[in-house]
């Protein structure tokens, strides 16, 4: 099986409507079966000054985007207000439905993250299925956990939504292609494209090949399912 993918590597702009238009735009323009991924908090930014506006802006925007995604793919994260809670919360949208919710576990304290937001469990850190693969999760700074591998085990494809910083640049790639190549599967990174960050979204392949390009805003490629199985029959770690 061969999929379409598009990873957003966008800035955010001041006016979230802005943000939230420009997704729509690539939505409606992308093949209508393409696997989407966007930067963490894409829509609003960490807005820790108008946190109430920002978590309800987000519950207007996937109101929004539940209504055009259909056969695509779509996966972001929002700041959302649940349980009285500010949370970082990472969605899945596919066929109008939400397919899987899960909050950042592993928040970034040099970033403040752990002043204004709260840390989710980790429980809903677990692999889920869409069709005939299984997707797995990680936002940005997870991706420095190996307990959180762990979890994503067997996975086919795991997303990684980031706002991952330019000095740790180096840091995100080599993350990002060894994990494709440790777990033998495809991982999708789409990472901010503001001043300060590192651009380096990138679509890494099992066997070690990547596509990344940090000049463009929409970085287009494909995965072949055949690999997953070729390296999983030829290695056989699982």
């Amino acid at each position: 099986m061969i999929k379409e993918v598009a990873l957003l590597q966008l800035k955010n702009n001041p006016n979230y409507q802005k943000n939230l238009d420009k997704i729509l735009y690539y939505i409606e323009h992308l093949p209508k079966d393409t696997i989407i991924v966007a930067p963490e908090v894409c829509l609003t930014d960490y807005d820790y000054e108008n946190l109430e506006k920002a978590c309800e802006f987000s519950e207007y925007a996937l109101d929004e985007l539940l209504k055009v995604i259909d056969n695509q793919i779509f996966v972001l994260t929002l700041l959302r207000k649940i349980d009285n809670k500010f949370i970082n919360q990472a969605v899945v949208l596919h066929k109008n439905k939400i397919i899987h919710t899960q909050a950042k576990h592993k928040l970034f304290k040099l970033g403040d993250e752990h002043k204004f937001l709260a840390a989710g469990d980790g429980s809903d850190i677990v692999k889920f299925k869409i069709d005939n693969l299984e997707y797995g999760l990680l936002i940005c700074f997870e991706l420095r956990y190996k307990e959180l591998w762990q979890k994503l085990e067997g996975a086919d494809i795991i997303f990684v939504p980031s706002q991952w910083g330019e000095p740790r640049k180096r840091h995100l790639e080599i993350l990002g292609s060894a994990l494709a190549v440790m777990n033998q599967c495809y991982v999708l990174i789409a990472n901010s494209a503001k001043e300060t960050m590192a651009s380096s979204s990138a679509i890494y392949a099992p066997m070690g090949g990547k596509v990344i390009d940090d000049a463009s805003e929409c970085i287009r490629g494909f995965i072949d399912t055949k690999q997953i199985k070729f390296m999983r029959r030829y290695l056989k770690l699982y």
